[in-house]
């Protein structure tokens, strides 16, 4: 009996150590095959962006420097602040505006229209949507993320000015003025000037009155400025009234983009 039972015992450890063997150089392989199928996907380089500048022609004449002044109108209200000066002080300007900022602002608007000798109105998109045809964020804010939303950001913009009674709009600024240079040949090839800037006046509505005010009227012959018109809560408004007034005093002659040749990198406005 014991000599059948250590038989037994022997077979038993045999088996198992064979199945262990069997195991051990499969599960290797799976392990192998598992880890395969479910590694992370390899990561997608971040869209190198740009932010053109854009220069007009100077007037080169002493004390008597020629300066574009641009403002975005993205969403929210009209800054009565801004536009309130540049009709009392007869300073011609061009804005920018996005389909969201027209429904919300119909009498902003009508004193665009009541005035075509200073305001040259636009495009800055349907939904103030980055101008980047890959996906990526830009301060935060999603991209148009392929090429097709690209052309609806562009396209969604015009048809809307054109519809509240705009005329066609000849130049486009993307929201964050950022582009990748893939998405600039695109808006190029839909006839679109692309406007940059030299001057960041307000830094997107978040600096303060005065140093709003000094990055304003420190402008210089053939500079472009940017800066917004529909933060009406923001320190930053005030900043631009009083710079507005400064150049003015100064004897700046400001000119809308439609009314002086420009130059732009990055083949903005080739």
């Amino acid at each position: 009996m014991n000599r059948i039972l250590l038989a037994s015992a022997f077979l038993l450890v045999n088996i198992s150590a064979a199945f262990a063997d069997g195991i051990s150089s499969v599960v290797p392989a799976a392990v192998g095959s598992i880890s395969a199928m479910v590694s992370p996907a390899p990561r997608v380089p971040a869209p190198k962006l740009v932010e053109p500048h854009l220069h007009i022609a100077r007037s080169n004449v002493a004390g008597h420097a020629r300066i574009a002044l641009t403002f975005d109108a993205c969403m929210g209200q009209a800054d009565e602040r801004i536009l309130s000066t540049l009709v009392r002080e007869r300073i011609p300007a061009t804005i920018f505006v996005t389909a969201r900022w027209l429904k919300r602002n119909p009498a902003a608007l009508a004193v665009f229209l009541q005035n075509p000798d200073l305001f040259e109105l636009e495009n800055h998109g349907q939904n103030h949507i980055p101008a980047v045809d890959t996906p990526t964020l830009v301060y935060g804010i999603a991209s148009a993320g392929s090429p097709q939303a690209v052309r609806q950001e562009v396209e969604g913009g015009a048809a809307a000015m054109v519809a509240a009674g705009i005329p066609a709009p000849h130049w486009f600024r993307g929201s964050t003025a950022k582009y990748d240079l893939s998405a600039i040949g695109e808006i190029r090839a839909m006839g679109y000037r692309i406007a940059g800037y030299s001057v960041n006046g307000d830094g997107g509505s978040l600096l303060g009155a005065v140093i709003t005010e000094k990055r304003i009227a420190s402008a210089k012959d053939g500079d472009v400025v940017i800066s917004h018109i529909n933060q009406p809560t923001h320190a930053a408004g005030e900043g631009v009234a009083k710079a507005l007034v400064d150049l003015k005093a100064k004897g700046t002659e400001f000119v809308r983009l439609e009314d002086v040749e420009d130059t732009g990198d990055d083949k903005t406005t080739e």
